[in-house]
């Protein structure tokens, strides 16, 4: 019970995530104004720095060094593959893009490379 109460944003995160990827495209409405050519490997990009932006933020506290960071990082990475075989294989009018893919990698690893970015910043702030 206590994983479920320290992952209670990333597990909500992930299900969001499920639930968009395995939808069929007319549960979401289309307008001219979002009519953005590969909008969605956009969507799929945010969606992953979401999910990996917040694991970062619940686990803070514990990552005392990049190797951790890294290999939180291939959680949301094999989710996303595993998301993409599940369109694939259990959905009909959706199917697994390797672009899709790639857009998901990106956004993991631009929340993680962020984090390192601004962490010392982080830790410099909070000693004073």
């Amino acid at each position: 019970m206590n994983i479920l109460k320290n992952n209670i944003y990333t597990i909500t995160v992930s299900l969001i995530i499920l639930y968009l990827s395995m939808a069929t495209p007319s549960t979401f409405v289309r307008s001219g104004f979002f009519d953005i050519p590969h909008l969605d490997k956009f969507v799929h990009f945010g969606l992953y720095f979401l999910l990996m932006g917040t694991m970062i933020l619940e686990h803070r506290r514990s990552l005392t060094d990049t190797r951790k960071l890294l290999l939180m990082a291939l959680i949301p990475f094999f989710f996303g593959i595993i998301v993409e075989f599940m369109q694939s294989e259990f959905t009909r009018n959706r199917k697994g893009e390797i672009l899709d893919m790639i857009a998901d990698t990106g956004g993991v690893f631009s929340a993680l490379f962020l984090w390192l970015f601004f962490k010392p910043y982080h830790f410099l702030n909070k000693s004073k």
